[in-house]
């Protein structure tokens, strides 16, 4: 019987209201829309794919002491995810209100609530003792307030022998790349998208000094995994495109899957473009309830 990696995910959990509308939206007047509520942030996002891939989950997020707080947690937990979560008493838990047009393109506006308070010690270190791989939302370290935990909670992930990955999650966001490359220097593996990668330096081989690896995508085109020996690329399958948003959450877990199972980069990316692919036709960021793999 093989054991199941454990991953240990660091990153935002809250609510999305995901609003799909059709055409531009009035300013100053109404626009009508389809709303659905449902779980988000982009550490759940990872961790409810990875769990439906068949991987031992870990979430450490911070949630408020509210009702929306005990429905993530609950969500999560139906979908396999181990909620390692801080109520935080002082914030409210997380909400993003996600605005989706007709060709199923996202624009955000998040309120990451408690998670902009998460410490470094909010991940036990019985977590870390006990795991393959620690994954961490750039999210964390792209806001002042929660930076030192991302960078403590990824020095502590490398004490304790684990492998790292980083998705540094909004190209806009970026706006000292210098600090956020400092941040995640002897990372194994980064996981930017293009817009993301020209944020930071532009060319993936320019962060091999910083990085162990570089997989980077690029929408419905391809993506591509660069390390020290060469440039691996796959062909993103075609998809009418529902709703974009985490797609780049679950393409995460699907090349995570498979790398930490010994998959080749080439079989890495295949399996992170076809979790992708499969978040993207649906209607919100996480995945169907009923597992693809047991």
């Amino acid at each position: 019987m093989t054991t199941r990696p454990t991953v240990v995910v660091v990153g935002d959990a809250g609510l999305d209201i995901v609003a799909r509308h059709v055409g531009p939206i009035a300013h100053g007047s109404d626009s009508r829309a389809k709303v659905t509520l449902s779980v988000g942030g982009a550490g759940a996002n990872t961790a409810a794919w990875l769990a439906n891939r068949g991987v031992d989950a870990v979430l450490v997020a911070r949630v408020g002491d509210d009702a929306a707080g005990a429905q993530v947690r609950a969500e999560l937990t139906a979908a396999g995810v181990r909620c390692a979560f801080t109520v935080d008493p002082g914030a409210a838990t997380c909400c993003v209100v996600v605005l989706v047009d007709e060709t199923g393109q996202r624009s955000m506006l998040p309120d990451r609530g408690a998670n902009a308070h998460l410490r470094g010690t909010d991940a036990d270190p019985g977590l870390l003792a006990g795991a393959r791989h620690l994954h961490l939302s750039g999210y964390v370290l792209l806001d002042e307030s929660s930076r030192q935990a991302g960078i403590d909670v990824l020095a502590a992930a490398r004490a304790a022998g684990l492998t790292t990955s980083v998705d540094p999650q909004a190209a806009a966001l970026i706006r000292d790349p210098a600090a956020f490359l400092d941040a995640v220097r002897g990372v194994d593996l980064l996981l930017p998208n293009a817009d993301e990668l020209r944020a930071l330096t532009g060319n993936a081989r320019d962060l091999l000094d910083v990085v162990g690896a570089v997989a980077v995508t690029d929408g419905p085109g391809e993506a591509s995994w660069v390390d020290r020996d060469g440039t691996v690329s796959v062909a993103a399958p075609r998809a009418d495109c529902a709703d974009s948003t985490g797609a780049g959450d679950a393409f995460d877990a699907g090349l995570l899957t498979a790398w930490l199972s010994g998959a080749t980069p080439r079989e890495a990316l295949l399996a992170g473009v076809a979790t992708g692919t499969e978040a993207v036709r649906r209607v919100g960021a996480q995945p169907p309830r009923q597992p693809s793999i047991t």
